[in-house]
């Protein structure tokens, strides 16, 4: 039952603008990067195309506070703590930092949800087996003074 979860990126010219900073677009991306791996260590898919079952967990808040910019070329480590678990969803507060310097912090709340007959998706309550896979970080791992 991990709390948190971090990856390694390196800055690319094409997440740069012409002054070679990151575009701002990109902390979204690296956040949903370290998302997709950290559910890949539960072995909990992100999608599934199997009816009956967790079919995807779309986003329906997400934000991103830019503290310092980040380079072409730059290495960031990009830290994942599992903030909530709700009935039917999951809260995350992502940290990147370059060299121990904190460039965003960001937050992303993602719902499990189902594909009905009509092909409508629908929000489910997080089974047991999912639930169990979730421990909340404790708020002095992931708030920032």
């Amino acid at each position: 039952m991990p709390s948190e979860f971090t990856i390694t990126r390196q800055g690319e010219f094409h997440e740069t603008d012409m002054s070679g900073i990151m575009h701002f677009s990109n902390f979204f991306k690296w956040m949903e990067s370290c998302e997709v791996a950290f559910y890949r260590t539960l072995n909990l898919p992100l999608i599934s195309f199997t009816p009956g079952q967790v079919a995807g967990w779309p986003r329906v808040s997400a934000s991103c506070q830019y503290l310092a910019p980040l380079r072409f070329n730059d290495v960031a480590e990009v830290k994942l703590y599992v903030k909530a678990v709700g009935v039917h969803s999951v809260t995350y507060v992502f940290q990147i930092r370059k060299e121990k310097k904190l460039a965003a912090l960001g937050e992303m709340k993602a719902v499990c949800v189902t594909v009905d007959d009509r092909g409508e998706m629908a929000a489910q309550p997080l089974a047991p087996a999912i639930r169990e896979l979730f421990q909340v970080a404790s708020e002095s791992a992931w708030m920032v003074p």
